[in-house]
């Protein structure tokens, strides 16, 4: 149950007692200021370790300071709704809310989970602050190498969820990640990132750059295919990604007009999947993808991958570690040495 405005969280009325100031229950409890902070406002409930040590620090009991039936609060919500009813789940802290995420294959993630939620009940494992977690939603295959990066160089933990453009925008206008990552813009329109953000979410944002790509067709190691025309005209069965994607935009602009599919592919490494497991003749994804896979590749354009994020986070330490590892020059120099990848632009940041 939520308190009332006018009612002060019993960690701030104990500390205040004591004579400290959040910067002294943060030394004795070993949490971080900002929970400190987000606990006494309601915003953020603390693990089952956290809860203790903030009870130990204080001298008083858990049940005291969060009450017997507050473990979870009503502040605590799926960022989107689990599959199953027994689901493993991350925890993190989005807009000073805690946030749970169904857990996901995340490209080179190693990560266990924070709990498990049987029957409507969550049981957690571990003591990771929520508000040391950076979420991402975009398609970049290479984010299990910024993945790793990111927790080595910020000790920091990121997770980067699977989606296209479009999806990634909406989970951002919904307040469920901190960070989403588009390519739209291209050679020729290079501000379709910043008019997409503006038409979508309105003003108020940063864009990011992560890199430049190319995107281009997969197509079997032994077709010998050699044009984009050729493709679009001889081409039957296409891997097709999601509408909304910048990949799916591409591949309808080389056919002339929108393709219906059943078979949806919700990422570029699934498209290659796809045609190199033989039921689709050719689709669309990045270079990196198709050239791990052994198989060919026409480029068809350039892209801008930016990375959208709300500029109130800017100065959030989450994003300031984001900022600081695309700008370093071995971060650049590892993305510059993937295949149809540039990192010539990586690290620069614009306003919308």
């Amino acid at each position: 149950m939520s308190r009332g405005k006018s009612q002060q969280h019993p960690v701030a009325a104990r500390r205040k007692a004591l004579g400290w100031s959040q910067d002294d229950l943060s030394a004795r409890a070993g949490v971080p200021r900002s929970s400190v902070s987000a606990i006494e406002a309601g915003r953020l409930t603390p693990s089952v370790t956290a809860a203790l040590a903030v009870a130990q620090a204080l001298e008083c009991s858990v049940e005291e300071l969060f009450g017997a039936g507050e473990k979870r609060a009503a502040d605590v919500a799926w960022a989107w709704e689990p599959q199953f009813d027994s689901n493993r789940y991350w925890e993190a802290e989005v807009g000073g809310r805690k946030w749970l995420y169904p857990v996901e294959t995340l490209p080179g993630s190693a990560w266990a989970h924070d709990g498990i939620c049987r029957e409507k009940v969550l049981h957690e494992h571990s003591d990771w602050d929520a508000s040391r977690t950076l979420v991402l939603a975009g398609c970049d295959p290479a984010a299990g190498l910024l993945t790793a990066e990111y927790a080595a160089e910020s000790g920091f933990r990121l997770l980067a969820f699977t989606r296209g453009g479009g999806a990634a925008l909406d989970l951002l206008k919904q307040g469920v990640v901190h960070v989403a990552a588009l390519h739209r813009s291209t050679v020729e329109q290079p501000d379709r990132n910043a008019e997409t953000v503006l038409g979508k979410l309105g003003g108020g944002y940063r864009l990011l750059r992560s890199a430049d790509w190319q995107e281009g067709i997969v197509l079997p190691a032994a077709d010998h295919t050699r044009s984009i025309t050729s493709c679009a005209r001889q081409v039957r069965h296409w891997a097709m990604r999601e509408p909304g994607s910048a990949a799916r935009e591409c591949l309808d602009d080389l056919l002339g007009r929108p393709h219906a599919s059943k078979r949806i592919m919700l990422s570029h490494q699934a498209v290659v999947e796809a045609v190199r497991g033989g039921w689709a003749e050719a689709g669309v994804c990045v270079r990196l993808c198709a050239e791990d896979a052994g198989l060919r590749f026409l480029p068809v354009r350039n892209e801008s991958l930016d990375l959208c994020f709300p500029a109130a986070l800017e100065r959030d330490p989450r994003i300031q570690a984001l900022i600081r590892l695309l700008r370093s020059r071995a971060h650049r120099r590892l993305i510059d040495e993937l295949p149809g990848y540039d990192a010539s632009h990586t690290g620069e940041m614009i306003a919308i």
